[in-house]
């Protein structure tokens, strides 16, 4: 899949919703694409990072990490932009 599809993808969304719903926030809230999840304070700095790789995972793309801001991940809607924005395909 090309970057420029990541942010189409609501498959891609729903399946990173699903994993920050049952990994991180372990279903104590309702998760959805546009769900605040930093400035809410529902999720840290540290499950920042764990949601920031399992995006690289599931869009296929890797981002540098100097290139995004907790703005930019605020939202599951907000990651996939970042990804697409500043993502490049990864070699498999």
């Amino acid at each position: 899949m090309g970057v420029e599809q990541v942010a189409d993808s609501s498959g891609m969304m729903k399946e990173l919703t699903a994993y920050i719903a049952t990994k991180v926030v372990k279903g104590k809230s309702e998760i959805s694409e546009d769900t605040p999840l930093v400035s809410s304070g529902l999720i840290d700095s540290f499950a920042l990072i764990e949601i920031f790789l399992e995006l690289q995972k599931i869009a296929g793309v890797k981002v540098p990490a100097s290139k995004v801001q907790a703005k930019d991940m605020d939202t599951v809607r907000l990651m996939f932009a970042t990804a697409e924005k500043f993502g490049k395909p990864v070699k498999r």
